[in-house]
């Protein structure tokens, strides 16, 4: 109904009337006492609008009625001699002190605006970039193709078709990135958790020569983006390829809290330098800034690992160990199952390739 509809829209506002109503009824019938809930009032009002943050005009309404009403109430008991006529003083210096709020107010909500105006630029730029760039690439690698078909492998021609396949992948997760923050970014399903996490971890076992190891799994549906989460898992492997050796461990586990699933990747690597942990999660940042565009990627990788994760009302966070990193990926909608939890035919499965 409208009417419910509109109170529960401005339901802060209803309960600030009714609250301040009554503190300027105990002004007129208690004048001894009505400096207390004089300022309950205008403390009120000033913590109400740093939250609401009202248009001109009903900003001007609502300042008008309290300055009158107040007021009017301290005059009258002026007149009457139960108030000092310094009292009446109050009420201008309230209004400033309302009035400073209000100006402060104000320019965080332009400075919060142009803030936003100016991410919505650069995911509109991200965007447009890397979609007029994704044709040429593809068009070169075409070519690329049909040259060593017709030519045969050469150094340079395998070097040319890696760095526009390096190319074409940045481009991919620069795309990635500028529609995180569309409201249609994720299509969300049901996705048999275990299963699809012995998938990833299977097709991972023959990319990478590692020892791969598959911790215990819990057992359930997360409601998510089968694809998104996909591409944040590989990222987080990824990650733990760059940062490890051939002899290293990674291993890939889940388990369950009370805030949903939670995806581990667990590697014995290089770890993490502690001054990059703050920042590593932004994009185009490494873990460690001396690697090299080859071993440490373009910086976008964890940035879109973060991005999946916000979008499914996630997180991911990172874990010192005393030997390599642990990525947390939260996941909040997740439903268990009523079966207990099945280990791995073996435990762990280990895959030294």
């Amino acid at each position: 109904m409208p009417a419910i509809d509109w109170l529960r829209r401005y339901s802060v506002e209803v309960g600030w009337v009714v609250f301040a109503a009554a503190n300027v009824a105990f002004m007129v019938v208690l004048p001894s006492w009505e400096t207390i809930p004089f300022h309950f009032v205008w403390i009120s009002i000033t913590i109400v609008y740093g939250f609401r943050v009202w248009s001109d005009r009903v900003t001007t309404v609502i300042l008008g009625a309290v300055i009158l009403s107040t007021g009017a109430s301290i005059l009258t008991d002026a007149f009457a001699g139960i108030q000092l006529w310094g009292e009446l003083f109050e009420v201008p210096l309230m209004s400033a002190m309302f009035l400073a709020m209000v100006w402060h107010a104000r320019r965080r909500q332009a400075s919060q605006r142009a803030a936003e105006a100016l991410v919505e630029q650069q995911e509109r730029f991200l965007h447009d970039v890397s979609h007029e760039l994704r044709t040429p690439v593809t068009i070169a690698l075409g070519h690329l193709d049909l040259l060593r078909r017709h030519e045969g492998d050469s150094p340079e021609l395998a070097v040319a078709v890696d760095e526009l396949g390096r190319m074409e992948g940045i481009i991919s997760r620069l795309l990635l990135l500028a529609q995180a923050r569309q409201p249609r970014f994720l299509a969300f399903d049901m996705v048999d958790a275990d299963v699809f996490l012995e998938d990833v971890f299977v097709r991972w076992t023959e990319v990478a020569p590692r020892v791969w190891r598959l911790g215990r799994l819990v057992q359930g549906r997360v409601r998510a983006d089968e694809e998104a989460l996909r591409d944040a898992l590989d990222a987080l492997l990824e990650n733990a390829v760059k940062y490890t050796e051939p002899e290293d461990t990674i291993e890939l586990r889940s388990h369950v809290l009370d805030y949903g699933l939670v995806i581990e990747v667990v590697d014995t690597g290089s770890g993490i330098a502690p001054e990059a942990l703050d920042r590593i999660f932004d994009r185009f940042a490494r873990g460690d800034d001396a690697r090299t565009r080859t071993t440490g990627g373009a910086g976008l990788g964890l940035a879109i690992v973060d991005a999946v994760a916000k979008a499914h009302g996630g997180s991911c966070t990172v874990t010192p160990r005393a030997r390599g990193s642990a990525f947390a990926l939260r996941i909040p909608d997740f439903q268990p199952s009523v079966q207990p939890l099945a280990a791995p035919t073996l435990d762990p499965l280990e895959v030294p390739l």
